[in-house]
C-alpha cells in the first residue's frame, strides 16, 4: 500500500469561519471516543496507536496534524499524541501541523518544536498581502487576527520548516506570480502549496458553492502561478498522487488542485485521515471510505 501522509484529525472547535471551509459541513459526524470515552480510554487508545502502527507498517513516513477546526487550541490532545507516538514501535519522526496561526505564538510554538516534536509549520492563508484581508476572508474575530509577518519570523526563530498554504482565492487575481512568490519568500517560507479552493455542489451547500464561486481565483491566475512554476522552476519529483514538485530558486512549490483527493486514477493512497473515533478513513468528505 503507498500512502502519501497520515492526516490525524485533532478534535475541538475552531476559532475561525472560513467562507470556504468544507471541513464544518461534516464536523461532529464522528464518535469522538479518544477525547470522550473515558470509561474505555485505556482500550481506544490501544486503537489509536494501533492506528499509527499500521499507517507505519504500510510504509507512510509524514503524519499531518490537522482537524476540522483549528488544531493548537487542543493542546492537551496533541500532548497525548506524542505520547502516544513514542509508544509505538516505530514512531512517526516527519511531524507537520496545518493551522490558519489564530492563538500560535511564542509559548506554544516553543511546546511544539519540544514536546509535540513537529518539525514543519503549514500556515493556511487566504490572503498572503494583507492581515486585515486574511482575517476576513477566514472569519476570524478582529482580537484574534494573525500578523503574519510575525508570525513567519517566530515560526523561523524556532527552525520550523515554513510552508504557505495559500488558499487560491480571488485577491490573486490583480497580483502576478512574481509578486505572490517575493512575498512568499519575505516571510522567509521554505516551501509554498499554492491550493485551488474545493468546491461543494450547491445542493449540499449552497452558502459555500456562491462564496466560492464568487470568491475563488480566476484561471488566469491559477495558469499564470501555475506557468511560473514549471517555467522557472527545476523540477524535483513527482509525488505520489501524481503532482510534481518544484524548486523555485530556494522555494519548493506544488501546486495543489485536488486537496479533498477526489482523484480517482492515483495509483497511491493521498492520505490516510485518523479520525477521532479511532478508525481510518481515505477520503475526507465519504464516510464509506472507511479503511481500518
Amino acid at each position: 500500500m503507498n500512502i502519501q501522509s497520515l492526516s490525524v484529525v485533532v478534535p475541538g472547535g475552531c476559532p475561525n469561519a472560513c467562507k470556504f471551509c468544507v471541513s464544518k459541513l461534516h464536523r461532529d459526524d464522528y464518535a469522538n471516543q479518544i477525547d470522550r470515552n473515558l470509561r474505555f480510554r485505556d482500550l481506544y487508545e490501544r486503537d489509536y496507536m494501533e492506528r499509527l502502527q499500521f499507517a507505519r507498517d504500510n510504509g507512510c513516513n509524514t503524519l499531518i496534524l490537522t482537524g476540522d477546526g483549528e488544531p493548537i487550541c487542543n493542546p492537551d490532545f496533541l500532548t497525548d499524541f506524542a505520547g502516544w507516538n513514542a509508544r509505538i514501535s516505530a514512531p512517526f519522526r516527519w511531524i507537520e501541523l496545518q493551522t490558519s496561526g489564530v492563538t500560535l505564538g511564542d509559548e506554544k510554538l516553543r511546546w511544539l518544536r519540544n514536546t509535540v516534536r513537529v518539525s514543519t509549520i503549514a500556515l493556511s492563508l487566504s490572503n498572503v498581502f494583507s492581515d486585515e484581508g486574511n482575517r476576513a476572508y477566514n472569519g476570524t474575530p478582529e482580537r484574534l487576527q494573525v500578523n503574519i509577518a510575525a508570525l513567519c519570523a517566530e515560526i523561523k526563530r524556532y527552525d520550523f520548516n515554513l510552508r504557505l498554504c495559500l488558499n487560491l482565492t480571488d485577491v490573486y487575481d490583480g497580483r502576478t506570480a512574481e509578486e505572490i512568490f517575493a512575498r512568499c519568500r519575505e516571510l522567509q517560507a521554505d516551501q509554498v502549496t499554492a491550493r485551488v479552493l474545493y468546491d461543494v455542489e450547491s445542493a449540499f451547500s449552497p452558502e459555500i458553492h456562491e462564496w466560492i464561486v464568487a470568491h475563488r481565483a480566476g484561471g488566469k491566475a491559477v495558469a499564470d502561478i501555475q506557468e511560473h512554476i514549471r517555467g522557472t522552476g527545476r523540477k524535483l519529483e513527482k509525488l505520489p498522487f501524481g503532482t510534481v514538485r518544484y524548486a523555485v530558486g530556494d522555494l519548493s512549490c506544488v501546486l495543489d488542485a485536488d486537496c479533498m483527493s477526489t482523484s480517482e486514477d492515483a495509483a497511491a493512497i493521498r492520505y490516510l485521515i485518523l479520525r477521532p473515533n479511532c478508525k481510518l478513513y481515505t477520503k475526507w468528505d465519504e464516510r464509506g471510505s472507511l479503511l481500518f
